[in-house]
């Protein structure tokens, strides 16, 4: 896991970020444990209170859960995890827009070039 930061979003976030990135790519399973806080703190060279923080966004996504003295674990639920997926990839879609409506570009030239991407992009 990359360790940088950008000072326009809390640390806290962003490794939330990092970790539905993962549980949607399925590099994190279904009912899989996730790393202890201390060990995540290691990992990201934070502070254990910002990876408590960011768990505790976690649970209330409904993306992990907390066992009581076993650790905080990635949701059985595929429902939630499918609903994840997709509100990552509105985000993205929304910023993608935002972005060239700020340059001018109508939705059919959005449209044209994006198509246009994914054709150069051999549909990878």
């Amino acid at each position: 896991m990359a360790k940088e930061f950008h000072s326009s979003q809390p640390i806290y976030l962003q490794i939330m970020e990092r970790v539905c990135q993962q549980i949607v790519r399925k590099e994190l399973a279904p009912g899989e444990k996730l790393p202890s806080v201390r060990e995540m703190a290691l990992t990201f060279g934070v502070n254990p209170n910002t990876i408590q923080r960011t768990y505790q966004e976690l649970e209330r996504m409904e993306v992990a859960l907390a066992k009581r003295g076993q650790g905080t674990f990635v949701t059985e639920d595929t429902a939630k995890l499918m609903n994840l997926k997709r509100d990552m990839q509105k985000q993205i879609i929304q910023s993608y827009v935002n972005n060239l409506r700020e340059l001018g570009f109508s939705n059919e030239e959005m449209k044209q070039g994006l198509s246009q991407f994914l054709k150069e992009d051999h549909d990878d």
